[in-house]
């Protein structure tokens, strides 16, 4: 059994303060390291042990964004001799990569929290897709991590300067690095990364090679795989679950599932970071509220004629932007149904029996 102390762990001064008035009662902290249908496993400076969260906090949750998630540190109660444990609050975040969970629900999805760097691993065969790392790109900013791209499978690439010069035009001022785990092709320039106490994550699509890049990082096989099918170059899942493992580096890395679907949770200032160059594009329109149609002196049209920017990059930032806007209305249309019904539950028990 491991055991690590906070510094470890990655805590900082940003969680102390909220932690402080928590010491009087005897309370610890852990990092959740692993979670299984609501069962958690936590790293303490005692070990690793299985927790639940308390009564108070199941009852008193407004939502599952209030539940402990994969790399939170929560303030727990310890039973040592059980090595067992009772989460009695989650401490803020300093950063989440949040998607809207797979389905119709308008509900958040929390993929991982307080994680300094997201890795977006996307594979260099058959399955390469750009606009799909610009939605990946746009959830990164507003998680408050760093994103950094991965390009794996570089040994299957036959066309790598064009998927390159791609990427690079999707992602302005974001590293992008070209690897292999085959051939170890760009395997040391992430050693970068890998600080002591700093949380990263690894984000991409089945069969990109996560787990592969993971257990090359750890130095063994810490992580199951599983080769891509054929015809159209898919993963199928292999991790099933979210986990963090800390490796020899002191570096802190949370594997997660491969994600099929990707929906925006929020958006706004994501999108404004991945599309900088055409919101800036916009701002040099002849009317400030050109809809990038037919108005003369349309900026983006311009530049999309020069070939300054991909006509396909700009329809897939229209088409995010609707789905940003649709989301916050769903968004506020909910808020607004959850204040009504919690005022409506503050005057029923503050009237209750006169």
């Amino acid at each position: 059994m491991f055991i690590y102390s906070l510094k470890q762990l990655g805590w900082d001064e940003f969680y102390k303060e909220e932690f402080d008035t928590f010491i009087e009662d005897g309370y610890t902290i852990a990092r959740v390291f692993a979670e299984h249908k609501h069962i958690y496993k936590l790293y303490t400076e005692y070990g690793e042990m299985l927790s639940e969260i308390s009564g108070k906090l199941r009852h008193e949750a407004m939502n599952d964004e209030e539940f402990p998630t994969v790399g939170d540190f929560v303030v727990a109660s310890l039973r040592t001799s059980e090595m067992k444990a009772t989460i009695h609050k989650v401490l803020p975040r300093k950063s989440k990569f949040s998607r809207k969970v797979a389905g119709i629900n308008t509900k958040e999805q929390i993929v991982a929290s307080n994680i300094d760097t997201i890795f977006l691993v996307n594979s260099l065969n058959k399955d390469f897709n750009v606009r799909r790392i610009e939605r990946y790109l746009i959830m990164a900013w507003e998680s408050g991590a760093s994103p950094v791209i991965l390009l794996s499978k570089a040994d299957l690439c036959e066309d790598l300067a064009e998927k390159l010069s791609q990427t690079e035009r999707a992602a302005a001022f974001v590293p992008i690095h070209i690897i292999s785990a085959i051939d170890k092709r760009g395997m040391d320039d992430l050693n970068q990364y890998l600080q002591p106490g700093k949380t990263i994550a690894l984000l991409g699509s089945s069969g990109v090679g996560k787990s592969t890049l993971l257990n090359y990082l750890a130095g063994e096989v810490v992580q199951e795989t599983k080769e891509v099918r054929e015809y159209d170059d898919r993963g199928r899942h292999t991790s099933t679950s979210r986990e963090m493992f800390i490796l020899d580096s002191g570096a802190i890395m949370i594997d997660t599932p491969g994600m099929r679907e990707l929906q925006l949770w929020g958006g706004t200032e994501g999108i404004s970071e991945a599309f900088e160059d055409i919101e800036a594009l916009a701002t040099q329109c002849r009317f400030s509220d050109c809809m990038h149609k037919k108005e003369p002196g349309c900026a983006i049209k311009q530049a999309i004629e020069d070939g300054i920017i991909d006509e396909k990059r700009f329809k897939s930032y229209s088409t995010l932007q609707k789905e940003a806007k649709m989301l916050e209305r769903k968004q506020n249309d909910i808020n607004r149904i959850a204040g009504n019904k919690k005022s409506k539950e503050y005057i029923d028990h503050k009237y209750r029996g006169l």
